[in-house]
């Protein structure tokens, strides 16, 4: 009898902890789940594609949903189960891979990584493991660099391969290790590689069985060749007129992006940051060691995780943007709550939508009023607006900026778009329902200042307008060359425009902004003279390529 009450009390006692173990948390209130499908509303829609999303609390999903479609050619709606490549969420896990390796004293991050690479170059400073994964080893990013090669991004195939070819062309870095903090591709390419090499699997092996299989991942893997068939993915799409064309990624290349996954499954992820079945404490603690320069500045970034401030609360986040695919994974440590969001359509902001999602189920717990707070704009006289208007250039990035002045109000042009600027003193403004400041110094030198939310800031030299006449612009015609790439860059007069053309591109005009400056459609070419006063070759700074040089046929 004895027996039968203890067997009785056992099952029960199983039953009760199955039934804890299991037991799904409340359906949020129908007032919370509409305000948050509403946020959705413009992609939830048969003819368009969309999200999903996870809403995750204390290592349970407290909410998910499917919006939009995930195949138009064949009406196939999103579900929580759908499969988004995700793109740079993928970094995480490739630093990930690299702490995991570390732990096992299989490398050290501080290694160079020449060591496992031996095809990149000697550039005088060694670069670290450790500086691939904080972005600050200086090297060129490999998107743009094979763009500059001729290749197609979403177009022509890219693999590992191509990127290691291109960078052992390399001759210079965008500055010394260890100096700045520019995101850079190649370095998350880079340590797929190592971890391969090391590991003697390949990185797809690597990451089945060292991660996602432990976290019971069953939809996630690096997608290493792009032509296998994968069931229930969502493909990307970008804008068409009043439809949408397919923006998919063409590539094979794995470490810095290329990982499909589920929202589901970034959840399981997302529990181990509370309860590590990979890599224990120490693990997560190495995950959120912030990168260091040179100087002993430290930045937000760690393992491919941001760690900064929403609304003052600490969030580790991360986003991700290739072709037709958005993605974002946001974390609030403090409070155990997560965002997941990942998106086939181009235009969508996935950080914003992840914000705003916390925005409602965090409400009451912030710190901080919302950003930007919502006061009325000031009212400013033409006088106060005098002199802002024009194009602001960051000469070392080769980005740029243009400010409108138009029925007594500033505006700047982004995305194809003139977003308002809403002035919150005489000299700094907001964009409306965006986050960050730009700020106006006048004076001697005018300059923009451009501040996120995070603290970060750009600068922006005014660049008065200049005027070349047509007849000065046959000096820079020719054929120009660099070892790095192979293509040739011909410049060459039409319809009284310099223009530039080059492998599998169309040509494009080059805008003249100062003596021997010309800003292209992604960046701002510098030309370069001899002691005899001929040009003789320019200097090309575009975002994440700085100081990349071409010389003049015959010169």
């Amino acid at each position: 009898m004895k027996k039968l009450i203890l067997a009785t009390l056992l099952l029960t006692s199983i039953a009760i902890q199955t039934t804890a173990q299991t037991k799904k948390p409340s359906a949020p209130a129908p007032a919370t789940a509409a305000r948050v499908n509403k946020l959705f509303e413009k992609w939830d829609k048969p003819t368009s594609p969309g999200c999903a999303l996870s809403v995750i609390k204390d290592g349970r999903i407290l909410y998910k949903r499917g919006y939009g479609m995930a195949d138009l050619d064949h009406d196939i709606p999103i579900t929580t189960t759908s499969i988004f490549h995700v793109a740079s969420v993928s970094k995480q896990f490739t630093a990930a891979s690299i702490a995991l390796l570390a732990q096992q004293n299989k490398l050290s991050l501080d290694d160079p990584v020449r060591k496992y690479v031996p095809e990149l170059p000697d550039f005088g400073e060694p670069i670290t493991i450790r500086h691939l994964i904080h972005h600050t080893s200086g090297l060129r990013d490999q998107w743009a660099l094979l763009g500059l090669a001729g290749l197609r991004y979403g177009l022509d195939r890219i693999a590992d391969s191509d990127v290691l070819d291109i960078i052992a062309r390399q001759k210079d870095l965008n500055f010394r290790p260890g100096e700045k903090y520019v995101y850079c591709n190649t370095g998350y390419t880079l340590m797929a590689v190592i971890v391969a090499r090391v590991s003697g699997q390949s990185f797809r092996e690597f990451t089945d069985a060292n991660l996602f299989r432990p976290l019971g991942m069953k939809n996630t893997h690096f997608r290493d060749d792009f032509a296998e068939i994968v069931k229930h993915q969502a493909y990307g799409y970008v804008p068409a007129g009043n439809t949408f064309r397919v923006g998919a990624t063409n590539f094979d290349t794995t470490g810095a992006t290329s990982l499909l996954t589920t929202v589901e499954d970034l959840a399981l992820w997302d529990q181990n940051f509370y309860d590590p079945k990979v890599g224990g404490a120490a693990f997560l603690d190495q995950m959120r060691q912030r990168g260091k320069l040179n100087t002993g500045e430290t930045i937000n970034y760690a393992f491919a995780l941001n760690l900064v401030k929403y609304r003052g609360l600490p969030i580790e986040e991360h986003s991700g943007a290739d072709a037709g695919y958005r993605a974002h994974l946001m974390r609030f440590p403090d409070q155990r709550f997560s965002v997941a969001v990942a998106c086939n359509a181009g235009p969508v902001d996935t950080g914003l939508l992840s914000r705003n999602v916390a925005d409602i189920y965090l409400e009451g717990k912030f710190k901080d009023a919302p950003t930007p707070p919502e006061t009325p704009a000031l009212a400013l006289t033409e006088a106060q607006l005098h002199g802002k208007a024009g194009l602001y250039l960051d000469w070392e990035s080769g980005d740029s900026v243009r400010v409108l002045l138009k029925d007594k109000k500033l505006s700047i042009q982004a995305g194809g778009q003139d977003l308002e600027l809403r002035a919150i003193s005489e000299t700094r403004f907001r964009v409306a329902g965006r986050p960050g400041e730009l700020q106006f110094e006048t004076g001697a030198t005018p300059r923009l200042i451009r501040m996120d939310e995070f603290g970060g800031k750009t600068v922006y030299d005014f660049a008065p307008p200049f005027e070349m006449p047509a007849n000065q612009l046959s000096e820079y015609a020719g054929d120009y060359h660099s070892e790095e790439i192979e293509p040739v860059f011909r410049l060459q007069i039409q319809g009284g425009k310099l223009m530039l053309a080059r492998l599998k591109y169309r040509a494009v005009p080059l805008q003249p902004v100062a003596r021997d400056a010309f800003q292209t459609n992604s960046g701002i070419i510098r030309f370069t003279r001899n002691p005899q006063n001929q040009i003789n070759g320019f200097v090309y700074n575009m975002g994440r390529i700085r100081n990349f040089r071409m010389k003049m046929a015959g010169r």
